[in-house]
């Protein structure tokens, strides 16, 4: 690889092409209008003004950070579908000079779900991949299993309130859908989650027929209540779970593990996420076939000594302020 170029983990993902110009992923430098894959909060910095990603992203954002944010363009970047959460991308880079092209996933799904498509994979020579899930460990049930198990349980506890936690962003939208179309009576969810509604409709063809769930909201038997995943531990959360005897259940990748429900303090726990399981991250390398791999969030050390050893890849975990592969 050119000496010029480098690919380093400081604040976000820094790319440096062969003309010095530097590109800053999902994070943030003086100077620099950050490229940013989705509205999570992990991925953009507080304060941030102006950013290249989709205008659903800058939107949600905006509606995140409670001040407007402006979507531009990099004449070097190219944005596709990532399949993670509405308005997620995932990020090509061509150095007009060197050819080189760069592929970042940021978080990323390749399975077509509810009203997101899946990621579908590009030829390039340095891919920037999550590894949330790199441990064969992490291989997912069918999204169609999941939710068919999910419906079972909804039915079986009919009379009874529940309530369902998932990230505010992405899971919560997911989890409407499935209970739009289950035997539920009424679905409730929090400001914070409808206020994301209204933006996510506003850009994509999908509805979430829930109401505004306050303190004056009485819950009856065959409710469901959808609530962000951090509250699971608030106090006022598990009064509320008193007061209504309410089941309560989780939706992450995590759950794969038994210990899951117990680490969360839920009754259940069901396998619904919107990352690459193992196996598809491997589909994905294979794939886009690059010449250099850097992995990072996760399991990044497990699965980049996988396809180095077993897959006869350069793969490499990024790791903080290392950059080039003479760091390593």
């Amino acid at each position: 690889m050119n000496s010029d170029i480098s690919v380093q983990l400081r604040d976000g993902i820094e790319i440096t092409l062969s003309t010095g110009e530097q590109i800053v992923l999902d994070g943030a430098k003086e100077d620099l209008t950050p490229v940013v894959s989705h509205a999570h909060g992990d991925h953009i910095v507080d304060g941030t003004t102006e950013i290249v990603a989709s205008n659903l992203t800058a939107a949600l954002t905006s509606v995140r950070q409670d001040h407007n944010i402006k979507s531009s363009s990099n004449p070097a970047v190219t944005l596709h579908d990532a399949g993670h959460i509405a308005g997620s991308r995932a990020i090509e880079i061509t150095d007009q000079e060197s050819e080189i092209t760069y592929l970042y996933t940021g978080d990323y799904s390749t399975r077509d779900r509810f009203y997101l498509s899946g990621f579908d994979p590009i030829d390039a020579d340095i891919l920037i991949t999550e590894t949330t899930y790199g441990k064969p460990e992490y291989t997912f049930p069918p999204t169609k299993e999941v939710v068919r198990e999910i419906n079972d349980w909804l039915e079986a506890t009919m009379d009874e309130v529940v309530i369902l936690f998932g990230y505010a962003l992405g899971r919560a939208q997911k989890l409407q859908r499935i209970l739009a179309g289950s035997c539920r009576n009424t679905i409730y969810v929090t400001d914070a989650v409808a206020d994301l509604n209204d933006v996510i409709t506003s850009y994509c063809d999908v509805q979430f027929p829930a109401k505004r769930y306050s303190t004056e909201t009485t819950l009856e038997e065959g409710d469901a209540l959808v609530l962000p995943m951090q509250t699971s531990r608030l106090a006022w959360i598990e009064s509320l779970i008193e007061k209504h005897d309410a089941i309560t259940a989780g939706f992450s990748g995590w759950a794969v593990d038994d210990s899951f429900i117990y680490r969360r303090g839920l009754d259940r726990g069901f396998v619904l996420s919107d990352h690459c399981d193992y196996s598809e991250l491997v589909d994905v390398v294979e794939s886009v076939d690059p010449d250099q791999i850097y992995t990072y969030h996760g399991f990044s050390e497990e699965f980049a000594t996988h396809l180095a050893t077993e897959m006869g890849y350069s793969a490499q975990a990024l790791k903080q302020n290392q950059s080039t592969l003479s760091d390593f």
